[in-house]
């Protein structure tokens, strides 16, 4: 994996995988396109765990994700905790294609 994608995964996955269930069961029937972002995280970050050291292919969870948050555009309506989410995950998605 790169150095700037093993910088944030080290300081965002922890922090996204106690974010994501909360944001997902406050917000998810208001925002039902969250369950899906949940969904692909999960995902994601498994195969992040999986990879050890080797950099995981998730080309397809992040063109996902960015379809499904309509490249990260934070709804209006939603908390800091929500729009923190969407942030990291951005983060992500930036240094993975880096």
């Amino acid at each position: 994996m790169t150095k700037q994608f093993n910088q944030v995964i080290g300081n965002q996955l922890k922090t996204l995988g106690q974010y994501v269930p909360i944001v997902d069961r406050v917000h998810g029937d208001n925002h039902p396109e969250f369950h899906e972002v949940r969904k692909v995280f999960e995902v994601l970050a498994k195969k992040i765990k999986d990879a050890g050291s080797e950099k995981p292919v998730l080309n397809e969870e992040f063109a996902q994700l960015r379809k499904i948050t309509d490249n990260y555009t934070v709804p209006d309506d939603v908390c800091e905790s929500y729009e923190a989410v969407y942030k990291m995950l951005e983060e992500v998605d930036v240094a993975y294609q880096a």
